[in-house]
């Protein structure tokens, strides 16, 4: 059980569970794409889009993990720590996305949401931010910083995504979200603190259940209607670190990722 549960603006905590945030919300006539589905909070994310009534697409790099979490829904989310999994996999998925998204919401007149899974570990990110001159130098690889970078990368593409589709006057918001702090299998690669998880875990981790609640809140609470560029916690705005905020570093990421993905 999370020991910190006081609410925000919201009505939501810490404590708030993905089901008790959108208790009473109808998704039905709505389509998902959730990455990473088949194990942890994102499959917790998706058992509860679809008990609103959301259409669920499951994005998942295992297909037969995948068939095997639908009727489970037990295992535990894995993350990878690389620069190109956590963030050019998503750039690329969002960026041949975008042109159906837009169309389907002139289309139907429903906002369309983009939500961006970060992490408070962004903070662990290097002093420039992005090392764009040395994203794949082995030689000074660091698991945090390389963690960090990648979680940053998350937020930084959701503010130029949100600028560029204000700019296009479209109802699609985007907004990135740090689930709370849980044990996952990151924490099988850190030794003693993985032993440390299991001893302690259960006073100050969060639950899968309340893990995926900030997502599931961004994705379908009326309260996020219109909200875009933004970094949620606990289900509220957060306050992500000033490299997260500068647009400058947004616009010369969202230029390398375009690149990167769509190579000449």
């Amino acid at each position: 059980m999370w020991i910190f549960g006081s609410k925000g603006p919201s009505g939501f905590s810490s404590s708030s569970t993905a089901e008790e945030v959108t208790q009473g919300i109808d998704g039905t006539g709505l389509t998902a794409i959730v990455t990473g589905a088949s194990s942890g909070i994102r499959m917790e994310t998706t058992r509860v889009l679809a008990l609103r009534g959301v259409h669920v697409i499951m994005a998942v790099r295992n297909v037969d993990a995948g068939i095997m979490a639908t009727p489970f829904m037990l295992s535990q989310d894995n993350i990878e720590m690389q620069f190109a999994t956590n963030h050019l996999g998503h750039f690329l998925l969002t960026d041949l996305l975008l042109e159906t998204m837009k169309n389907t919401a002139r289309e139907s007149n429903t906002e369309g949401r983009v939500v961006n899974l970060s992490s408070e570990g962004h903070r662990f990110a290097s002093s420039e931010g992005i090392r764009f001159d040395k994203i794949n130098d082995e030689s000074g690889y660091n698991a945090w910083s390389a963690y960090g970078q990648s979680k940053l990368a998350n937020i930084l593409h959701v503010k130029e995504l949100a600028r560029r589709l204000k700019e296009d006057v479209v109802e699609i918001t985007a907004n990135s979200v740090h689930p709370g702090a849980i044990r996952t299998n990151l924490s099988r690669h850190l030794g003693l603190m993985n032993s440390i998880g299991h001893i302690v875990g259960k006073f100050f981790l969060k639950n899968v259940q309340q893990g995926a609640a900030t997502t599931c809140y961004v994705a379908l609470n009326p309260q996020v209607k219109g909200v875009s560029g933004e970094y949620f916690f606990d289900c509220n705005i957060g306050n992500p670190s000033s490299k997260a905020k500068d647009a400058d570093l947004a616009k010369r990421l969202w230029d390398l990722s375009f690149n990167f993905t769509n190579p000449k």
